[in-house]
């Protein structure tokens, strides 16, 4: 599994190698214009999927169902820990099921 701090550039690395069309449209800007871009997309294209751009990122780097499974997991148990809300607080909140 992909360490969660590199997950978010590893699935932008994905994103770019598969929309080189978005690439050739930017590649005249700066390349801190360019970054930009690249996230708005990214972005657009999580909500065009109805996902929050972590689910995104999430499953273009999932090597698996059952690691994409493990990874949302985690990321929840550390939201409901940010949270301070116990773990079957949080499910029930967000109809979550292991």
């Amino acid at each position: 599994m992909i360490a969660r701090e590199s997950r978010h550039d590893c699935a932008i690395e994905k994103f770019k190698a598969a929309n080189p069309t978005l690439l050739e449209e930017i590649q005249a800007l700066s390349p801190k214009e360019q970054q930009q871009q690249i996230e708005w997309a990214f972005e657009d294209e999580a909500e065009s999927r109805g996902l929050e751009p972590w689910e995104l990122a999430l499953e273009l780097i999932a090597r698996s169902p059952e690691e994409l499974h493990a990874m949302r997991i985690e990321t929840h148990r550390e939201v409901a820990d940010a949270l301070g809300m116990s773990w079957e607080e949080y499910c029930g909140f967000n109809e979550i099921s292991e």
